[in-house]
């Protein structure tokens, strides 16, 4: 079986995802600011190599598939962090697992989102994927939240497709999924928060298939993407939203 390792396995979608992969017989290593195998803030550099470190401690020679799921909704009060957390969380983990993944031949997944197309800043966008995280976080501080949380997102969809073709030369395969409304304890406070309730139900009574995900939802289809049968799928973004970005954006693909 294989080796894995992963962030936010702790609660939500990350905890299905981790439940999916050790129900397959695979050893996954957790990482998460709680109850996880190795706890890090990975809103910090300082936690940031913390995990790298702990990760590299318990891989031994290589790493099947990487899954970087922490991150904050739109709701949170700091701006700040939700840009270092999502972005730089993520993207940081991912080069500084490179040469474990290329030793197995493995998969990264990352976790965007079907908020990622809507408006945002790009000046915000382009110190995200510039690597400039004090600019980030203090456009990030002036800006509200969802468009930093949509710009975070779509930042990763757009590193991932410019970094998937140095990546696939090594042999990893970078996709990305991009969730709709998920039920999670994230999304539930979000939900019960006044200033974000009546948006969510319209949110999800105009979802095509007339329901919201489940964490078991997006844990399918990022083992998907991890496994075998998608070996060709490499440098994708596959929405899990039951339809609702092809009915927004029916032109865009």
């Amino acid at each position: 079986m294989g080796m894995y390792a992963m962030t936010g396995g702790a609660t939500g979608i990350g905890a299905a995802i981790r439940t999916r992969l050790r129900a397959a017989g695979h050893e996954v290593i957790v990482v998460d600011i709680k109850d996880a195998d190795i706890v890090a803030d990975l809103g910090t550099a300082q936690g940031r190599r913390a995990a790298l470190d702990g990760i590299r401690a318990r891989a031994g020679d290589g790493l099947d598939g990487f899954v970087p799921c922490a991150g904050l909704s739109g709701n949170v009060a700091d701006h700040a962090l939700m840009a270092s957390l999502n972005f730089f969380g993520t993207v940081e983990l991912v080069e500084g697992l490179k040469d474990l993944l290329v030793a197995r031949k493995g998969a990264v997944v990352l976790i965007a989102s079907n908020s990622a197309p809507h408006p945002t800043s790009e000046d915000y966008v382009n110190a995200l994927l510039a690597g400039d995280e004090a600019t980030a976080r203090t456009l990030a501080g002036a800006m509200q939240g969802h468009p930093v949380y949509s710009g975070s997102k779509l930042a990763l969809a757009r590193w991932m497709r410019r970094n998937m073709r140095e990546y696939a030369a090594a042999g990893v395969r970078l996709n990305a999924i991009a969730p709709g409304y998920t039920r999670t304890p994230m999304t539930s406070a979000v939900e019960a928060d006044p200033a974000y309730a009546d948006a969510i139900r319209e949110f999800l009574a105009a979802t095509p298939l007339g329901r919201a995900g489940q964490p078991e939802d997006q844990a399918d289809a990022v083992l998907f993407l991890l496994g075998p049968a998608a070996s060709f799928i490499c440098g994708s973004v596959l929405f899990v939203d039951g339809g609702y970005d092809a009915m927004t954006r029916p032109d865009a693909f």
